[in-house]
């Protein structure tokens, strides 16, 4: 598994070690603060309600970028997180779109 992912994001072991590191306090750190967060600011809805679960959904989702980030700064992972987290804006739509070719600029003048 460990080769697996050396070979995919071309890092040593030990940056596979720190990066799984950081993906796991980041995610729990992400679900601590999101559940805070929620209670804190709305302390009638409990965890039976439905609306407490989509809105925590909805909390994590947008919190478990910053808190990666965070966390990669001392982990010394910044700039994996940094292009790690722009490819995945970039595939849901958001982000800057890649450049295109001059092959394909060429294809659409001859259209």
């Amino acid at each position: 598994m460990f080769r697996r992912l050396q070979q995919k994001w071309k890092v040593n072991f030990t940056r596979v070690v720190l990066i799984l590191i950081t993906f796991s306090v980041g995610g729990s750190l992400c679900g601590y603060l999101g559940r805070k967060l929620l209670v804190a600011t709305l302390p009638d809805l409990t965890l039976k309600s439905p609306w407490w679960w989509v809105l925590y959904l909805l909390l994590v989702t947008l919190l478990w970028p910053l808190c990666v980030m965070l966390i990669s700064v001392p982990m010394g992972q910044f700039s994996f997180f940094k292009n790690y987290l722009g490819r995945m804006a970039r595939r849901m739509g958001f982000g800057k779109k890649a450049a295109k070719t001059k092959d394909a600029s060429v294809r659409q003048d001859a259209v």
